[in-house]
């Protein structure tokens, strides 16, 4: 059964909502884990919706934060070095071309420069407000930069409906107040608002009332 939700502004995650970057994800991470001795795949289950630098404290909790920032670098800049298997999520391409006249920001973890990139690399175009890892204190699951992304807009967090796939930005998303869709498989089990499988499942229109009708399902 289709829900209908109303909004004013859309905040969109990137990695895994907009852009599939597992290919790069899961490469650059595997070969952190084995040079840190730890196993591949039990690192792969956390990475996803953080900043690299918070994934790293809670992997290694007694290691400094200089150091995991430090590392964070490196990983960012690995990261953005590779765009192979960069693609974007099934119906990316038109549930953005249909966002172009309405109020909407993208609101991710990673690095301005890592997003221009598969954003890029995507053939996807930014939306008009950026928030990157660069424009925050903390990274989600704290509501942050939902928050930060709906001001800039000029919204109400009530307003506004977010686009996640991972557990810690639909987390992010509850704690600032807002509605929030769920994208693909993972985030499936972390109680969003509403599921799609891909984009492919949303439609949006202009709601009579004014601001937007989201479709999904």
């Amino acid at each position: 059964m289709p829900v209908r939700l109303h909004a004013r502004a859309l905040l969109l995650d990137m990695d895994g909502t907009l852009v599939n970057s597992d290919a790069v994800v899961e490469r650059c991470w595997r070969r952190w884990a084995e040079r840190n001795g730890l196993e591949p795949e039990s690192v792969l289950r956390v990475v996803h919706g953080r900043q690299g630098h918070a994934t790293m404290a809670a992997l290694l909790p007694d290691r400094p934060m200089d150091v995991n920032l430090a590392d964070n670098a490196v990983m960012l800049a690995e990261e953005t070095a590779d765009t192979e298997g960069v693609v974007p999520v099934a119906g990316a391409p038109a549930f953005l071309a249909a966002l172009a006249d309405w109020p909407h920001a993208l609101v991710t973890s990673a690095s301005e420069e890592l997003a221009r990139t598969r954003m890029t690399a995507s053939a996807l175009p930014l939306p008009p407000v950026l928030v990157t890892a660069e424009r925050v204190s903390a990274s989600k699951p704290d509501p942050e930069g939902f928050l930060k992304g709906a001001a800039e807009l000029g919204f109400a967090p009530e307003d506004c409906l977010v686009f996640e796939d991972a557990e810690v930005g639909i987390a992010a998303a509850k704690a600032a107040g807002m509605r929030v869709v769920g994208v693909g498989p993972r985030a499936a089990a972390h109680t969003p608002t509403a599921h799609v499988a891909s984009l492919e499942a949303v439609r949006v229109e202009a709601a009579p009332e004014g601001g937007l009708v989201v479709t999904v399902g």
